[in-house]
């Protein structure tokens, strides 16, 4: 499923100018807890989180992860989403709960890491 697929339906706004949302997503890992996504990592993974610091951008440029989904209407500052356009991370923005996140995308076939 692309990142423009699953932004839909999330009803998630893109924060990031210029991403590419015809990337391809093939799991999703849901943590706050960027030691568990480091030790998860797995290719064409979608992030969801409620942490909005620059080092999520890093710890997906670390973990090669494909593209970041902040749940909870949480806003990232300024800092880091330019942070996301430079590394070329796409982050969305979704009011969803992660619980509700996970559950749909989980209904739509996506399949969690691990």
């Amino acid at each position: 499923m692309t990142l423009k697929e699953i932004g839909e339906l999330l009803n998630a706004e893109v924060l990031t100018k210029g991403a590419n949302l015809n990337i391809e997503i093939k799991c999703v890992n849901a943590s706050d807890l960027m030691s568990d996504v480091l030790a998860s990592a797995e290719p064409g993974e979608l992030l969801l989180t409620g942490l909005t610091n620059t080092q999520v951008i890093r710890t997906c440029e670390i973990a090669g992860i494909q593209a970041i989904v902040f749940v909870r209407n949480k806003k990232p500052t300024d800092e880091t989403v330019r942070l996301s356009e430079n590394c070329q991370i796409p982050i969305l923005g979704t009011n969803l709960t992660m619980f509700d996140a996970c559950g749909i995308l989980f209904s739509k076939g996506i399949r969690s890491v691990i």
